[in-house]
């Protein structure tokens, strides 16, 4: 027996929680019966109607994809530009889990699996991303202090995170600076420079929880292995 409201986020229809609206609100039937208590058990072989749609679980799937500049994190972009999606050769209905930037490059992973998805985004499972920052100036030593502790972006402080500096090119004037965060507001490593005056010249994201871009290369992806999916659950 599974909870309906499980059972419609893992077939990639919605999340839970959007799930449950659609259960109070009257739109999902079983065996031909309207349900809408959120408590409500059923077996996957119970005939699951949502919006007059009968809905069919699909094998999960998951990638990791190492995103080029120029790429849309989302399933489709109403400008017609390339996204996330259109780099995996599959026939699956996949959508990436969180965002990068248009122009920022690295981790990015894809799934069908509504469950994992929100399990990875939920903010407080504190789940790590790594970049590598590449920014205007030397930084300093009592600007990274600050950006560590926490700032004021958008009335709301930053969790505790790490910016440390790589390295710095004297040629360019750029300096080059290491970045983990378990926060995943829009936009957030790059306001978090502006904040303290610093121009993101480049950004990538290196790592995600403990995954990384070993043996990729920029627009190339593979697909996780089954340990790589339950160490992803364990960190619930």
């Amino acid at each position: 027996m599974i909870r309906l409201q499980k059972y419609i986020s893992e077939c990639g229809i919605a999340s839970r929680r959007k799930a449950e609206e659609l259960i109070t609100n009257g739109k999902v039937s079983v065996n031909g019966k309207i349900v809408k208590e959120l408590g409500t058990k059923i077996n996957e072989s119970d005939a699951v109607v949502v919006n007059g749609k009968l809905l069919k679980k699909d094998v999960k799937k998951y990638y990791l994809l190492y995103k080029p500049r120029e790429v849309i994190s989302s399933s489709k972009d109403e400008k017609g530009r390339k996204t996330v999606v259109n780099l995996i050769k599959t026939t699956d209905r996949i959508y990436p889990i969180g965002r990068l930037d248009y122009d920022t490059t690295g981790i990015i992973l894809l799934t069908n699996d509504g469950e994992l998805s929100n399990l990875l985004t939920h903010p407080s499972h504190n789940v790590e991303k790594e970049y590598l920052a590449k920014v205007k100036g030397f930084f300093k030593k009592e600007d990274a202090n600050k950006l560590s502790d926490g700032v004021i972006l958008n009335g709301k402080k930053t969790k505790k995170a790490l910016f440390k500096m790589d390295r710095y090119d004297k040629k360019s004037d750029s300096s080059y600076v290491k970045v983990i965060i378990t926060e995943g507001r829009n936009h957030q490593v790059k306001d978090m420079f502006a904040l303290l005056g610093y121009e993101v010249l480049k950004l990538k994201r290196e790592r995600y929880a403990f995954l990384n871009l070993s043996g990729l290369k920029s627009g190339e992806y593979r697909q996780l292995t089954i340990k790589e999916v339950k160490q992803l659950y364990s960190l619930k």
